[in-house]
């Protein structure tokens, strides 16, 4: 497997980060979530991932979409395009983190009651978020060069996303951010089964979420 960073090394973080990692699920439903923490400042006119948002800069999500497929295609996976459900999703993780000064999964409410009731029926869904990164080249450089984070963005079936970052100038990182990649559960397009029964189960396992396994590791 082979991979290609999409800007130069020296935009790679250099600052410490702090790294969390939790996992639900099992089989055909399974739910990964991934947590960062990590200044670059871009040279003028450099591209929309350069932008720093501390600075007055925005996110621009289909530069990410962008960067996050070409990395997923270099690796041979199929790329991800935006949803608009998951990009609320995002956003509003980034809200409740910047809102509480707080990097947490479950700042607000935990991913699984949060990708369960937002209307996107998931087979399969991920979550990463950081913290402190300015630029969207940044939080990508974090999240490549951490394996669990690594692990999410090249997650296997992921043809979704959301990406949503939120700037608190009075809090200790300044920048929060959240990416959130899925794949619908194709079952619930097939409709009701046999004399309005349930829609029959694909092939594998049942579609179901685990426990949760928490890990901590710093940078």
């Amino acid at each position: 497997m082979t991979s290609a960073c999409p800007f130069p090394a020296s935009a790679r973080p250099h600052r410490r980060a702090v790294l969390r990692l939790a996992a639900l699920g099992a089989g055909a439903g399974a739910l990964l979530l991934a947590g960062c923490a990590g200044d670059r400042d871009p040279p003028a006119g450099e591209p929309s991932f350069y932008q720093n948002l501390a600075k007055g800069g925005q996110l621009d999500p289909a530069a990410a979409a962008s960067m996050i497929s070409g990395y997923r295609r270099n690796n041979g996976l199929g790329a991800v395009s935006l949803d608009p459900t998951l990009m609320r999703l995002a956003e509003e993780q980034a809200q409740a983190m910047a809102a509480k000064n707080k990097l947490d999964h479950n700042v607000g409410r935990d991913f699984k009651t949060r990708i369960s009731t937002s209307g996107f029926d998931a087979s399969m869904a991920v979550e990463n978020v950081s913290a402190g990164y300015h630029t969207l080249a940044e939080a990508f450089s974090g999240w490549r060069d951490s394996p669990p984070h690594r692990a999410n963005m090249l997650a296997k079936g992921a043809t979704h996303m959301g990406i949503g970052a939120v700037y608190a100038p009075g809090t200790k990182y300044k920048v929060f951010w959240a990416l959130i990649m899925a794949a619908p559960d194709k079952r619930a397009d097939a409709g009701p089964g046999p004399a309005g029964g349930p829609a029959a189960a694909g092939p594998g396992q049942p579609h179901r979420w685990g426990m949760p396994m928490p890990q901590l590791s710093i940078r």
